[in-house]
């Protein structure tokens, strides 16, 4: 999914601002935590009725993008 920015919006009256599900108060990072914990797409759609499974794509998409980007600042070596 190319374009993420068509299923995920940002305003600041919604969660502060922070990067949600359009159409939602589901932030990304509520759709990324759960998939990082091992929910399945399915699991995270049947816990927030509201998401589309296109939302949790485009959080992965996100993801993805930052990921490229993270070699502009790579982190630290530990």
């Amino acid at each position: 999914m190319a374009d993420w920015q068509e299923y995920l919006s940002r305003d600041p009256e919604i969660c502060g601002g922070e990067l949600c599900a359009k159409g939602t108060r589901i932030p990304v990072t509520v759709i990324l935590d759960s998939l990082g914990e091992g929910a399945s797409t399915e699991a995270i759609l049947t816990s927030y009725p509201s998401l589309r499974p296109e939302h949790v794509q485009a959080s992965l998409a996100y993801a993805a993008e930052l990921a490229h980007e993270e070699r502009l600042l790579p982190l630290r070596a530990s």
